[in-house]
């Protein structure tokens, strides 16, 4: 418990007396007797005080009689808004109004923490407030604290109570419906292609139906047509059972966070959303992390529930400050897995010399596979090229950072004329312009 401003501004009014007494003795011996009353009255003043803060304390409600209990998932999704429900149980007489505050898992940012709630006696209350976790793998809650005021105001009561609840952060699982329902109006809306089947747009066959407007005429059965005497159409859906496979760059280029996300998360993140579409379109997909080292490896899979399995591998991965081994990376696939695939590349470059290093070695995968670089835009140095200088230094900047694009973009040209797909996108819309970069390949049978 902690005295409330109110008490003790009562006890420094009441100490005025006790103050005064001396001062009056010393300068005006005659008054003894007032002296000795202003001495008396202070310290009755205060007692009387004393006696009045303990009896607010003693008709305060108890914040032991205040039962808690937390509602939390066992995983979280890693930069996703996360609820957690409070419930609290209020076994005073009286209605109590308390100030609550939790210790969610960190680094995290909160929305909706503290609250303040009034309980009513015996009658269970819930409040929702949301954590946003910045960073994957095993994390927990801490300490939950209570505050209310006492019932006359004079004092403030605390109660901390140790609430630990062990909880996986994993990474943006959420946004895999988001993902997928944004593809399917993308491709509607261009090509009409619907992401559960991408008919229309295939090779192979897979049945007979009646003929809708959008459908070529190439693709009328003459023969069906004569027989049912009206217009039949073949209907064919995009190859299944192809390969994916995700080279996740784990080294010190993927340490750099926007909004608070690692660049880490960011591809993991589109790797998982790309993976459950992939997933759904009968295809194999398979995840190899490196930095100087091979950090895991999981082989190709298929079926939709195969993403748990690859959550359940991946969910932990850390970013290392350890220059990328390039060769190591492309050398490992080579002899892990041969078949033809779909390799995506997923990193953040630096500089000119960081995409050279990158492309010099990438470019041995293009036989047998067909190679997508996905390259996180570097936001700072954009938001610095937009910036109008005004002193000298940073027109500096500014022309420093225009030299850096311009390079770099001269490097991705290059990966692009050597036979490379090219993916350039800010972080936070990597997971959206990949799954409509997939899209785009398997309906142009590039694969």
């Amino acid at each position: 418990m902690i005295p409330s401003r109110w008490l003790l501004a009562l006890f420094a009014l009441t100490g005025i007396p006790l103050v005064l007494s001396p001062v009056i003795g010393l300068f005006w011996p005659d008054a003894t007797e007032l002296s000795s009353t202003l001495h008396v009255a202070g310290i009755a003043l205060n007692f009387a005080i004393l006696l009045v803060a303990c009896v607010d304390l003693l008709l305060s409600s108890s914040l032991g009689r205040i039962e808690l209990h937390r509602e939390s998932a066992d995983v979280m999704s890693v930069g996703a808004r996360n609820a957690v429900r409070i419930w609290l149980t209020n076994r005073n007489a009286r209605l109590v109004t308390v100030e609550f505050h939790d210790e969610p898992p960190l680094p995290c940012s909160t929305d909706g923490l503290p609250f303040e709630i009034a309980i009513n006696p015996f009658r269970p209350t819930y409040r929702v407030y949301h954590v946003i976790p910045h960073h994957r793998g095993q994390n927990k809650f801490g300490d939950v604290y209570l505050r209310c005021r006492s019932r006359w105001g004079l004092w403030t009561l605390c109660d901390q109570r140790p609430m630990p609840q062990a909880v996986r952060i994993y990474p943006d699982i959420q946004a895999v419906h988001g993902m997928e329902l944004l593809a399917r109006k993308n491709r509607i809306a261009e090509t009409g292609v619907k992401l559960s089947r991408l008919r229309g747009r295939g090779t192979e066959f897979e049945r007979l139906r009646d003929y809708i407007r959008e459908d070529e005429y190439r693709h009328i059965d003459w023969k069906a047509t004569a027989r049912h005497r009206r217009l039949i159409s073949r209907e064919y859906v995009v190859e299944r059972n192809q390969n994916v496979l995700f080279l996740l760059d784990c080294g010190r280029s993927m340490c750099n966070a926007v909004d608070g996300i690692s660049h880490l998360d960011r591809g993991l993140n589109a790797a998982i959303a790309l993976s459950y579409v992939a997933l759904r379109q009968g295809d194999n997909v398979g995840f190899l992390a490196c930095s100087n080292k091979v950090e895991r490896w999981v082989r190709p899979m298929r079926g939709t529930g195969a993403i748990q399995t690859l959550i359940r591998h991946t969910y932990d991965l850390e970013a290392t400050y350890e220059a990328s081994d390039y060769g190591l990376m492309v050398e490992e696939l080579r002899h892990r897995f041969r078949k033809r695939s779909l390799v995506i590349l997923l990193t953040h470059a630096l500089d000119e010399l960081h995409l050279k290093a990158i492309s010099q070695h990438v470019r041995q995968l293009r036989t047998p596979h067909l190679v997508l670089g996905a390259f996180l835009r570097n936001v700072p140095l954009v938001q610095r090229l937009s910036t109008i200088p005004r002193t000298d230094v940073e027109s500096f900047q500014v022309a420093a950072a225009a030299e850096m694009v311009l390079q770099q973009t001269h490097q991705i040209a290059e990966l692009q004329r050597s036979g490379l797909l090219v993916l350039e996108t800010p972080p936070d819309q990597l997971s959206a312009h990949l799954i409509n970069q997939y899209l785009d390949i398997k309906a142009r049978h590039l694969l």
